[in-house]
């Protein structure tokens, strides 16, 4: 077998089945660029689901984690250290609020959004102890918890994984008044993506999010963004909300907020709404742990010039306009997304999602289906109009040839 096959024959052996990978095994990776152990190359268009916004290997991030390293990477929360101060403070500035709460990963800050929420309903708004209600979107994607899954409308996520945890209904997204039918007076919360990654990078209608925002506020509701994957940058703007002026009660952040370093994710608030914990309520081992913080410092000075999303909004337009000539055409069915994100719907008589990610993997471009027939173009924030291009060629040369 080639080197390769052994190492995917190994991980098949000794690794649950619980994803479905392009055989393809990566061992180093610069920028935009990918290389396996076979030596050959392959341009990202994927990012890890966006974890990656500034690409592989990024020098200041890269530094900011080795001259942690040579510091202290944990104490824990039962102590202060020397860059959660600074990184609570540059974090809340960046997202215009007041507090955070810093976790790990992107479920576990969906999971203490929830938690938050809840608190809230029942120590600010007044609703009765128990019957706190949280609002959500059909097609969500927000984590893997058990929690998570309770309130998710995909069958593989869902099935087998109950008792599924109660508080929580689901509306069509994009329908503001089904959200409207849906509240009552025990809603602490509406919980949404800006735009729905895992299902096909669906962008609401105009009007969607401004909407939900004024509806949130009339009724007493928090409006909780689940920014993970549409957030810092991806988008064009720091966030996906901007799109519409919307700033909402909470942002959930995850993914790039590592850098594809290390793992971090946090709860961005006000002081009203996260000052309703108290010691011992909720916590993390890991969670704003020294090394992570020195990462997310990194990224979020890199955020703060601007330059990333301007980036994003430049090459996302060139992005879109190509993808938007495919249209139509036979082989693709539809194309959405904003900035560097893109959906695209292809026709099943070309092929399957996983079919045509193959191809391109063979072409040396890597991107990833979701739901059968939608293949999902992010890349690096940091590639060039060069490689974008040329990895744009490889798809037309795929489709083309059926």
């Amino acid at each position: 077998m080639s080197t390769t096959e052994t190492a995917i024959a190994s991980a098949e052996a000794h690794s649950a089945h619980n994803y479905h990978p392009l055989p393809v095994v990566v061992a180093s990776a610069e920028g935009a660029w990918m290389t396996d152990v076979e030596g050959r190359r392959y341009l990202d268009m994927l990012a890890g689901y966006s974890a990656l916004n500034f690409g592989h290997g990024n020098r200041r991030l890269i530094d900011a984690a080795k001259a942690q390293l040579e510091r202290v990477t944990l104490t824990s929360r039962a102590f202060h250290h020397d860059r959660f101060a600074d990184f609570c403070t540059r974090l809340a500035e960046l997202c215009g609020m007041e507090m955070v709460l810093p976790m790990n990963t992107g479920a576990e800050a969906v999971e203490t959004a929830v938690k938050t929420a809840r608190k809230w309903g029942y120590r600010v708004k007044g609703v009765p102890d128990g019957m706190a209600k949280i609002i959500v979107a059909a097609d969500n994607f927000h984590g893997r918890t058990t929690t998570i899954v309770s309130f998710s409308t995909d069958h593989e996520a869902r099935a087998d994984f109950g008792p599924y945890t109660p508080g929580f209904e689901i509306v069509p997204y994009g329908d503001l008044t089904a959200l409207a039918a849906a509240m009552t007076e025990n809603t602490v919360a509406v919980l949404m993506e800006p735009i729905q990654g895992e299902a096909g990078v669906l962008v609401p209608p105009p009007g969607y999010l401004a909407g939900m925002r004024e509806m949130t506020r009339e009724r007493n509701v928090l409006f909780i963004a689940d920014e993970i994957q549409s957030g810092l940058g991806r988008t064009g703007r720091t966030f996906a909300c901007e799109h519409e002026g919307v700033v909402p009660d909470m942002y959930v952040l995850g993914k790039a907020l590592g850098g594809g370093v290390v793992p971090v994710s946090a709860v961005v608030s006000s002081a009203a709404v996260l000052g309703v914990y108290r010691p011992g309520e909720h916590g993390s081992t890991f969670g704003g742990n020294p090394l992570a913080c020195a990462v997310a410092l990194e990224v979020v000075a890199m955020l703060r010039t601007g330059e990333f999303q301007q980036r994003a909004a430049e090459l996302g337009d060139h992005l879109h306009r190509e993808l938007g000539l495919l249209a139509g055409g036979g082989a693709v069915e539809a194309v959405r997304g904003r900035g560097l994100w893109a959906g695209v719907d292809i026709s099943p008589a070309i092929g399957t999602g996983r079919e045509i990610s193959e191809k391109l993997m063979d072409r040396g471009v890597l991107v990833k289906d979701t739901h059968g027939s939608t293949i999902r173009i992010a890349p690096p924030l940091v590639i060039s109009k060069e490689d974008l291009d040329w990895g744009l060629d490889q798809l037309r040369a795929v489709l083309a040839a059926g």
